[in-house]
């Protein structure tokens, strides 16, 4: 009896979520993180998962912002130092590693096993998060998105990650 009254409250809890989620429409979310003390978005439906830098493995002759390969789930995984491809710092310096440090998977969809190393991740942000945004300079990476200002006045840059998967610069990392 119990289990009973326990599964319809569930599958009522549910069927309210669902009607909810159809009368609301989908919101532009992302997942906020940070690199070289920039904040990005990455939009949630291009991203992937979430894994720690642990076991990095280097690979010989490859451009410096290809910090190596990862075993993730049993793939091999391309890890891209995402402050050093986009020239954050001046040079190609790398992002140190550290116990904050964490590596986002490009969404599987994409057919890419890459993933970008960040300094920290900073949660998920949703377009009522931010006060203001702009198209991105003239002359930014093809793959730079709007850039946003938040209510505290921080400026965060959209990556378009799919449109990074198909950039040849991002591909070709031989040195």
């Amino acid at each position: 009896m119990v289990n009973r009254t326990a599964l319809r409250e569930l599958q009522t809890r549910l069927a309210t979520r669902l009607q909810a989620a159809r009368t609301e429409g989908a919101s532009v979310a992302w997942l906020a993180v940070s690199a070289r003390g920039k904040n990005f978005l990455f939009p949630l439906g291009q991203s992937g998962e979430i894994f720690s830098v642990a076991n990095l493995q280097p690979v010989p002759y490859v451009l410096p912002w290809f910090r190596g390969v990862l075993n993730i789930r049993g793939g091999l995984y391309g890890v891209v130092d995402l402050a050093a491809f986009v020239n954050v710092a001046d040079g190609v310096s790398l992002s140190p590693i550290t116990a904050e440090s964490s590596v986002v998977t490009l969404n599987s969809a994409m057919e890419v096993n890459c993933a970008l190393q960040v300094d920290s991740l900073l949660g998920l942000r949703g377009a009522e998060a931010f006060v203001s945004s702009s198209p991105p300079e003239p002359g930014a990476p093809p793959y730079f998105g709007n850039r946003f200002v938040d209510a505290a006045s921080v400026a965060w840059q959209e990556i378009n990650l799919r449109t990074l998967a198909q950039d040849p610069q991002f591909l070709s990392i031989r040195a």
